[in-house]
């Protein structure tokens, strides 16, 4: 993912309160090489069709893809599965489900004994498929109203308590071998855009600890949580680097937000929102070497 962490005015280059910025370990947006050929393997030997006991059946079996978030999580991805649904190149054998549910924040899904897992345990019987099927997850969660405290601080705090939530996913799905974890996206209320943009960096603290070998983040056979990866960074400047809708992009991709992108609360995506978000997991997804053994045809 080649968009660079956005940073404020004035910070040295790269950093952002003394932290270095980029996706990966570094300063780099490139997913580190040894790490990148550890989530290939898994795609390509581990992420397969499975019947309902979870045992390889390449003929009928499944591969499930769930979401785990809050609201603004399962508005994005519900209009990412309709999407997906008119991509010609999609899987036959893929099933995505919308495990996401609103006002329920990264502290309800850390508690195993939450509600948003029994909920969760319904989408799936109800879309035809089991917990044993369940390879891969797309998780976008936050702390209510972006109350992150101080940071980094704050920010650290909420990287363990996604590994806590990816540590639980792995308990309850047994197969679940690759996690993407997106970014929150911009937002135009004031109070709530520090701890916003806040969450890319514990979303970046939580990957690094897992690619630095931290044991409570350990992956594939034996380990505790599934193969972690940026889902995608999908920050960006309000309405670009000028502040002109349509002018200066805010990032290199061209990738900004407009006003109408989001409803009346000024955190939430609208329609256009969701579709720009839908578009950017369609499009990694479709291309990302992790992704394309199982998500493509």
């Amino acid at each position: 993912m080649k968009p660079t962490s956005p940073e404020p005015k004035g910070a040295p280059p790269g950093t952002y309160q003394g932290r270095t910025g980029g996706l990966y370990p570094g300063g780099s947006n490139t997913r580190p090489a040894a790490h990148n050929t550890a989530g290939e393997n898994i795609a390509n030997n581990h992420v397969l069709p499975r019947n309902a006991a979870g045992q390889v059946d390449l003929v009928n079996g499944k591969v499930v893809l769930i979401s785990i978030g809050m609201s603004n999580t399962t508005q994005e991805f519900q209009k990412f599965i309709q999407t997906a649904g008119g991509y010609a190149g999609l899987n036959s054998k893929l099933v995505i489900v919308d495990g996401a549910q609103g006002s329920r924040d990264a502290n309800a899904w850390a508690n195993p004994a939450d509600t948003t897992w029994s909920v969760l345990a319904s989408r799936l019987s109800a879309a035809g498929v089991t917990p044993a099927q369940v390879q891969a997850v797309w998780l976008k969660e936050q702390l209510v109203g972006d109350n992150l405290g101080a940071f980094p601080a704050g920010a650290d705090a909420l990287a363990n308590t996604l590994g806590t939530i990816m540590r639980n996913a792995r308990a309850n799905y047994p197969n679940l071998a690759l996690g993407y974890v997106a970014s929150r996206i911009y937002t135009y209320n004031p109070v709530r855009s520090a701890g916003a943009y806040q969450q890319g960096w514990a979303v970046k603290k939580l990957i690094e600890n897992q690619i630095n070998g931290d044991s409570n983040l350990s992956y594939g056979a034996g380990g505790v949580a599934p193969w972690l990866s940026w889902g995608p960074y999908m920050w960006a400047d309000g309405l670009g680097a000028d502040g002109v809708a349509g002018g200066t992009p805010g990032r290199s991709d061209g990738l900004e937000w407009a006003c109408t992108d989001l409803v009346s609360d000024r955190v939430h995506p609208s329609a256009t929102g969701q579709q720009k978000v839908a578009d950017l997991i369609l499009n990694q997804f479709s291309t990302d070497s992790t992704t394309t053994p199982w998500f493509n045809n």
